[in-house]
């Protein structure tokens, strides 16, 4: 009885861990990863992503190489509180597209005992710290920092340099958009297109 009360009495650790790269770094399929993972455990995982992202799927997160998971589309941050209950993991893909909202829900459900995983992108196509994230790798007990390879000179990209002349700064897009590039590269390619 008196291990029962207190099994009962101990409470869940939660803890935040965000994977950020540029485009085409495997950001989402590490995402899926750990969360597959956490399904292989039997814990109870819901995954999350904005309601924007409609390239491969509207209720699925999936990964460039095409591998996936069932997710729900949100339309705000605040929206994942009300939709969490009786769950062991949170994972949230393209966290960037949220709003600075992100950081308080992450904590709160972090506080509450559930392992939180948010992957997007780290910078925008201008090379600027993006949305929520440079907050969350703040608020984060584990961060990931993955890379893609430029696909000019072979070395570690960390830049999505966008190929079309938009200046918004939400362009959803693939290889035809955006090509992964390193630091000197990517410096040479804004200055020859300006």
């Amino acid at each position: 009885m008196f291990l029962e009360n207190s099994i009962k009495d101990v409470q869940r650790t939660g803890w935040i861990e965000v994977i950020a790269g540029s485009m085409f770094s495997g950001k989402t399929e590490e995402l899926i990863r750990r969360l597959k993972r956490a399904e292989i455990a039997k814990q109870r995982v819901e995954i999350f992503k904005p309601t924007i992202d409609v390239r491969y799927s509207e209720d699925e997160v999936v990964s460039h190489n095409e591998n996936s998971i069932r997710s729900t589309p949100v339309e705000s941050a605040f929206n994942i509180l009300l939709m969490v209950s009786e769950v062991d993991v949170v994972g949230i893909d393209e966290a960037q597209f949220f709003d600075m909202g992100l950081v308080e829900v992450c904590n709160k459900l972090a506080n509450s005992g559930i392992r939180v995983i948010v992957a997007g992108l780290d910078m925008d196509f201008k090379g600027k710290p993006f949305g929520p994230i440079p907050a969350m790798f703040a608020t984060a007990e584990y961060v990931t920092k993955v890379h893609a390879i430029c696909v000019r000179c072979g070395n570690l990209a960390q830049f999505s340099y966008r190929l079309d002349k938009s200046e918004s700064l939400v362009l959803l897009g693939e290889k035809q958009e955006y090509e992964p590039l390193c630091r000197n590269c990517y410096n040479n390619a804004i200055k020859e297109k300006h």
